[in-house]
């Protein structure tokens, strides 16, 4: 059996944002998942045959992301202080 998934990560007025956070998750990329990127959004797709690895995947390609989009948010706040 096949499970897939795919979620969307949405910024819309800041593609460049999208990009960067793609490149600093692109090392996490497995031969299971595809990225798209489009205006201002960042879509992911997984398949799996097991669940437990798809939510596995998720959830580190989540934390990943979260952590990438707050060091992109603290340098973007560091350089308009300039």
């Amino acid at each position: 059996m096949k499970i897939s998934t795919t979620f969307e990560i949405i910024d819309e007025n800041n593609n460049e944002k999208m990009e960067a956070l793609s490149l600093a998750l692109q090392p996490d990329n497995l031969p299971n998942m595809s990225t798209e990127i489009t205006e201002g959004k960042m879509k992911i797709q997984i398949e799996s045959e097991k669940i437990t690895s798809l939510i596995a995947v998720m959830d580190d390609l989540l934390m990943n992301a979260r952590i990438a989009e707050e060091l992109l948010d603290s340098n973007s706040n560091e350089e308009n202080k300039t």
